[in-house]
């Protein structure tokens, strides 16, 4: 199995065009990128990209765009309304924040039921993501509909978990494991109880967090060659501020975004080498 870098756009300078960071996303060992197009700074600078370097995009959608609650027809509407759109971009595939943290079991049931549908009706996979606000924001609502629908894929981003939670899911490693076997796309940044981005992975106060999300990654990556997988895919998702941490009064950022997430893309890659 190989594994494929992604580099996701989210704090990415537009102001110089995409294609000035080409050679800096290559040297790191990136082969695709990861957006959302509906809430990026400058969709149509994503098109050009896309057309002058030949990779390929896995669209964020988002069901019932950002705003909470919510109705279980309005979210499949709005995904719907999502894929449909992305479609001639011929995507990898499709990352879901999808559902609601606020809907009841039978409510999800119906949508991630009908979200399978989606999936078989345009033949391009949706991995869901565990995100804060949507249903799979915590771990054991996550597990009930797992359990409920074998087939279900998923963005696995534990960092969402280790903060609603507010621990490093020491109960969870079952979960964790069910989790794995859905894990079709993984989002490698570092979260904390109190956050779900730690200043910078590189400090050696975070090493215990980082070995942590590290075991997880090396779970999902066992369950993918169990499932004959050909290719993992791999984000390293840091955010920009306020997931990004800033210094109080002068607001200057404790790391720069883009070394952090070249690092951890590095990182990663040299540890699956090893497996």
């Amino acid at each position: 199995m190989k594994l494929k870098l992604i580099r996701h756009l989210w704090g990415v300078d537009f102001s110089h065009g995409l294609e000035n960071h080409l050679p800096r996303w290559r040297e790191a060992g990136y082969e695709a990128i990861e957006s959302s197009l509906q809430f990026a700074p400058d969709a149509p600078a994503i098109h050009r990209f896309l057309k002058t370097s030949g990779w390929r995009i896995i669209p964020q959608v988002f069901s019932r765009e950002l705003t909470p609650g919510g109705t279980v027809r309005e979210h499949l509407d709005s995904l719907r309304r999502q894929l449909e759109e992305y479609l001639p971009l011929q995507p990898l595939f499709f990352n879901a924040h999808s559902g609601s943290d606020a809907w009841s079991f039978p409510e999800a049931e119906d949508f991630y039921g009908a979200a399978l549908e989606l999936d078989e009706k345009y033949g391009i996979p949706i991995a869901h993501e565990t995100h804060r606000q949507r249903y799979f924001s915590n771990p054991w609502a996550t597990r009930d509909i797992l359990k409920r629908f074998p087939t279900l894929k998923l963005t696995c981003d534990f960092s969402h978990w280790v903060c609603v939670a507010e621990r490093l899911l020491p109960d969870c490693e079952d979960i964790i494991r069910l989790a794995a076997k859905h894990c079709h796309h993984l989002h490698a940044r570092v979260g904390y109880e109190e956050g779900p981005q730690v200043s910078d992975p590189r400090a050696p106060e975070w090493s215990h967090h980082v070995a942590a999300h590290e075991a997880w990654w090396d779970l999902i990556w066992a369950a993918q060659k169990q499932r004959g997988m050909s290719e993992s895919t791999l984000t390293p998702e840091f955010g920009p501020a306020p997931y990004l941490h800033l210094l109080p009064h002068t607001q200057s950022p404790v790391a720069d975004l883009a070394d952090i997430c070249d690092w951890q893309a590095r990182r990663q890659l040299a540890r699956f080498s090893k497996k």
